[in-house]
């Protein structure tokens, strides 16, 4: 169970979640449709709203240039994802987690593995916690979520986001193998027939 510790306070817990119910919605929407942009911002807001976070942001790792790019985003302004690009480099946060390792930071502003402090301290980010998507054992990219206020993220918490981490990897590899199987089948089609045929 998240908590909050604001000001440095005693940590108070925050009201309870319904994780369950959350883990449901997102494996309907994604046994659903292989439409990825709308499961994919689904599915960040989804996180968003059952972890009672400020943001949610997905991105996928482009292996030819290293960075990682954003594919969905909820709770984030325009100005904040402007920034620059997230080099993983240059990002101990996020080689870490590509490792496959689920990644807390507790303060963000001041902590020297995020890259940009000063961007999150204007976009009022304080705790983030980050884990992989994996792909048969693979990393393919990143889950991140972001507060407003110093938090502990719970077992539960981290769990919870890295079960919805593996659905968007496996709704994202499903989408680029029917991609896959389409394009095979149009290239077949036009060799025999020498015409384009939907699939």
């Amino acid at each position: 169970m998240m908590k909050d510790d604001s000001n440095n306070q005693s940590q108070v817990e925050l009201p309870v979640r319904d994780y369950y119910k959350a883990l449901h919605q997102a494996a309907l929407t994604i046994s659903s449709s292989l439409e990825l942009d709308q499961v994919l911002q689904s599915v960040v807001i989804s996180i968003t709203e059952a972890m009672q976070v400020k943001a949610c942001a997905l991105r996928l790792l482009d292996p030819d240039t290293g960075q990682l790019q954003l594919s969905a985003v909820n709770g984030l302004s325009n100005e904040y994802l402007s920034k620059g690009p997230v080099n993983v480099g240059s990002s101990p946060i996020d080689s870490e987690a590509l490792k496959g390792s689920p990644i807390y930071i507790p303060d963000v502003r001041i902590d020297p593995r995020f890259h940009y402090k000063e961007a999150a301290r204007h976009e009022g980010l304080v705790s983030v916690l980050c884990v992989p998507l994996e792909v048969h054992g693979s990393a393919i990219g990143v889950m991140r979520v972001y507060t407003d206020k110093p938090t502990d993220f719970m077992e539960d918490d981290i769990q919870f986001l890295s079960v919805l981490a593996s659905l968007a990897a496996l709704a994202i590899e499903n989408a680029r193998l029917y991609e896959n199987i389409r394009s095979s089948y149009h290239g077949v089609m036009n060799a025999f027939w020498g015409t384009h045929v939907s699939l």
